[in-house]
């Protein structure tokens, strides 16, 4: 007799692990406290509009060609993926702006444009990054985070100084024009930290970023989780959507099942991929790993202030993917990390599908998602929000030369206060645990549950980290460890 897995939440680490549990002969089924599958990739359609609300980037590509290859399928199975170029455009200032390609040979001829000599500093960084990225995907990202040992093997020793040195340390060493190192440090974003914070080793996000190239799969991130959803439900697994879990049951150590809205349902191993703490909190407080103490002190990666704008006309001056770093990023991030508060003067991204995807919005419009950083926790109030609006949008419009105000139809927001109570989100947090040394590999919360032998965690809280490639990753980690735990 099949074993029953209760899966709850439906993100991108569920959906991958129901996949590979269904595959492995498991009866899987999904509980979904939302109406929609996806998780923090849902949807926004509006007056015939669409906005991905959660990941807009498609980086890795590799990632998801390997989750899909693994059940003898490719992506182009389910949807159509364009390279962009250019893969984005950044501002610096009024009149300062870098349009970034999508191919590596034009960005070694920026560099040496912007800073005589600096592509070849940049070729010997990606060389390294591009071996790291290797050692990354093949020997490290894939492991449970069971055991430091996980880490140490002959590639990983040679490149100990790594780990202990920061990026911003390694961009720094060679390159000095400031636009270029904000172009270097970037990805790091992506990551949920600070440069100077984060491991040398991750400069294999450099490779991603200019080596990989960045990628839009057509119709929107939201086709990926309908493909990984498709793949699911092929392989036998069951979705119930709109069912919020209230508890799991636990009796004499081992967990029984789920309960929601008054009913049992049972089940022989839980998989959670909601929100790690938020998923404690549903367990009696003797079977909870981690106290409220340890992640009152965990470095959480940012919460953010997104704006979903629909505009009457197409906007000028900008691309798919445009980054305003106007500002001093520093000053922004000490704000995140730091003393946390509502930034002066925020950095912020914007996001114009419609520029390449006619998908997006009606004919002669443009669909715009606008994202500040933040601090998680912060105070969210519809005053704040507006404020923030009207911040980002003067500095918008004074960068592009264009009244954008002028030609807006709709405006939606989402803060702090949402992703509490959509994702039931640990201090709204937006991206999971910053990948800091100090929060790498073993040191983050257990994948397996160590109080309760048949419960285990996936996604962004739990191993690899956070980003939609981690998340494939740690669906196929926590299905693994389900299997070997259930031989």
């Amino acid at each position: 007799m099949k074993k029953k897995v209760a899966l709850i939440g439906s993100g991108f680490s569920s959906l991958a692990a129901s996949a590979y549990l269904a595959k492995a002969g498991f009866e899987v089924t999904v509980f979904e406290k939302n109406t929609s599958i996806g998780g923090r990739a849902s949807v926004f359609r509006k007056d015939g509009f669409m906005f991905d609300m959660g990941p807009t980037w498609y980086w890795m590509p590799d990632v998801f060609e390997k989750f899909f290859a693994d059940f003898d399928r490719k992506p182009s199975d389910y949807y159509v993926l364009e390279r962009l170029d250019p893969a984005y455009k950044v501002y610096f200032g009024k009149d300062e702006d870098l349009t970034i390609s999508g191919y590596l040979d034009q960005i070694l001829a920026l560099f040496e444009k912007e800073e005589p000599g600096s592509a070849a500093h940049l070729e010997r960084f990606l060389k390294m990054a591009r071996k790291n990225y290797g050692i990354a995907v093949e020997k490290m990202v894939y492991l449970p985070g069971k055991s430091p040992l996980e880490l140490v093997n002959g590639q990983t020793i040679t490149r100990v100084n790594q780990f202990f040195g920061t990026i911003r340390t390694q961009v720094r060493k060679r390159i000095k024009n400031k636009k270029l190192v904000q172009l270097l440090e970037f990805p790091i974003l992506f990551l949920g930290a600070k440069p100077d914070n984060t491991p040398g080793f991750y400069n294999f996000m450099n490779w991603a970023d200019f080596g990989l190239g960045t990628w839009h799969p057509k119709g929107g991130m939201s086709e990926v989780i309908s493909a990984m959803t498709a793949l699911a439900v092929e392989l036998g697994v069951n979705f119930k959507t709109g069912i919020a879990i209230d508890e799991i049951r636990i009796e004499n150590g081992i967990t029984t099942g789920l309960v929601a809205q008054g009913e049992f349902f049972d089940a022989d191993i839980v998989l959670s991929g909601a929100d790690y703490h938020h998923t404690e909190k549903l367990l009696p407080p003797e079977y909870r790993q981690y106290s409220e103490k340890y992640w009152d002190k965990r470095v959480l990666a940012p919460s953010s202030l997104l704006f979903y704008i629909g505009f009457d006309t197409k906007l000028p001056n900008v691309e798919h993917h445009t980054l305003f770093f106007d500002t001093d990023f520093d000053i922004h991030a000490q704000a995140i990390y730091d003393n946390p508060a509502w930034p002066e003067q925020p950095l912020f991204y914007g996001s114009f599908p419609s520029k390449t995807d006619t998908a997006f919005a009606p004919e002669g419009c443009e669909a715009a998602t606008f994202l500040i950083p933040l601090a998680p926790d912060l105070e969210d109030t519809p005053k704040l929000r507006e404020r923030y609006f009207h911040k980002i949008m003067d500095r918008f419009e004074d960068l592009t030369d264009f009244k954008a105000r002028d030609h807006i139809i709709f405006k939606k927001s989402f803060c702090v206060n949402d992703f509490k109570s959509e994702y039931n989100s640990y201090k709204g947090n937006a991206y999971g645990l910053a990948n800091i040394l100090t929060q790498t590999a073993f040191l983050r919360p257990k994948i397996q549950s160590g109080k309760v032998s048949n419960l285990f965690f996936t996604g962004q809280l739990t191993v690899p980290g956070p980003g939609v490639p981690p998340s494939l990753i740690s669906g196929k980690i926590a299905s693994e460890l389900i299997q070997k735990s259930s031989a």
